[in-house]
């Protein structure tokens, strides 16, 4: 069996799950693009890694920490990447890392990353069980 590398700093860490640009309707007044943005392409990309992994619809419950360590511009291709790290009963926590691929280079730096959570529902909203 091969052994896999494990991933560094210049490497993402998961499946790349949600690819989109950075538009200017999504920057602040400084023409950098807004938290908020990247936190929702992140919750986006969580979203779609978890109902693939519940098999049917989860939701939001949680987000650990999450430091913005460079920021995004206007032009960026932001890359999420996802890697579900445990499964409960309901729930399953979903690392997620936020990458943004530099507007006209070749240059890639990691933006955030956090641990969200998400609960499977059923079509009430009430928790079910995670398929094993």
């Amino acid at each position: 069996m091969e052994q896999q590398k494990p991933p560094t700093e210049s490497e993402p860490r998961g499946e790349l799950t949600v690819r989109t640009i950075a538009m200017p309707a999504d920057t602040n007044a400084n023409g950098d693009i807004f938290g908020g943005w990247v936190m929702s392409q992140m919750d986006q990309a969580g979203g779609i890694a978890g109902v693939e992994r519940a098999r049917g619809r989860v939701v939001t419950v949680a987000v650990d920490a999450m430091t913005f360590i460079q920021p995004v511009k206007v032009g960026d291709v932001l890359c999420v990447y996802t890697e579900v790290e445990y499964i409960g009963r309901t729930s399953m926590k979903i690392h997620i890392e936020a990458w943004a691929r530099r507007f006209r280079s070749d240059a890639r730096d990691k933006v955030t990353d956090a641990t969200f959570t998400f609960v499977a529902v059923d079509d009430e909203g009430r928790p079910r069980p995670v398929p094993r």
